[in-house]
């Protein structure tokens, strides 16, 4: 994994909530398509996109406003590796769609502190600069870095509120066309939420990285600390050894 793939840089500003159920106001890049498309055409889908309207109709502020904003930055043909997060951030102005980021200017949730503590002390990047980039990971989702939640909208102040609507469908089969793919991939798994999507991988063609999850009640935790994993290091040397591109 090159360097640069993990510096944090802004890109053009959206409105801070989801707006619609329409999937259409939600693009992805080409390769996901058909991914995508499957998934809303399906009945998970079908009954996901019901309840989604339906919490708009009622009111409800729902996170981010673009839901597979993941899969917009990131083309299939392009992962390198792949974080999983579990729902996005549920503050006001938090979430841009993509796992672990903050918009730019955003106050950095200790998690976010972790992981960019963590690449300082493995490759001596430097924390970003404020308030632009800050914790906006959009680089890295443009430099090959999967950044998925494994659901991927939350209501505010309701962390989980839309765990086991539908969304595990369609980012499981994410998961499994990457595992799938042609060219070997860094999967990191912190925490045991993301470990559990471990049997959707093959492990004989990736490299599957386990450490702890960044927030500080686990990240200096043993047996698998987060902090001292070394897996930013370890990325860069699978992408010398197995990724010729």
């Amino acid at each position: 994994m090159a360097q640069e793939s993990f510096s944090a840089l802004p890109e053009g500003a959206m409105p801070d909530r989801l707006m619609s159920a329409d999937p259409s106001d939600w693009p992805v890049a080409a390769d996901w398509q058909p991914v995508v498309d499957d998934f809303f055409a399906s009945a998970t889908g079908q009954k996901l996109l019901a309840f989604l309207r339906g919490r708009l109709d009622e009111g409800a502020v729902i996170f981010p406003p673009r839901p597979l904003r993941a899969l917009e930055l990131t083309p299939a043909k392009e992962v390198r590796v792949v974080i999983l997060g579990q729902d996005p951030y549920h503050g006001r102005g938090q979430a841009e769609g993509l796992a672990f980021s903050v918009a730019p200017g955003v106050a950095l949730p200790p998690s976010l502190r972790n992981i960019f503590k963590e690449l300082q002390r493995d490759l001596g990047t430097p924390p970003p600069k404020f308030p632009v980039p800050g914790g906006s990971l959009v680089n890295w989702a443009t430099h090959g870095v999967l950044l998925l939640n494994t659901c991927l909208t939350v209501e505010e102040g309701q962390p989980a509120s839309h765990a086991g609507r539908g969304w595990e469908l369609l980012t499981d089969n994410v998961i499994r066309q990457v595992s799938a793919g042609d060219h070997p991939v860094v999967f990191m798994l912190w925490g045991a939420h993301a470990q559990s999507k471990r049997v959707l991988i093959d492990d004989s063609r990736h490299k599957v990285l386990l450490a702890n999850h960044p927030s500080p009640l686990s990240a200096l935790r043993p047996p698998l600390p987060f902090i001292g994993c070394g897996h930013f290091s370890q990325a860069r040397e699978w992408k010398v050894a197995h990724q010729k591109d």
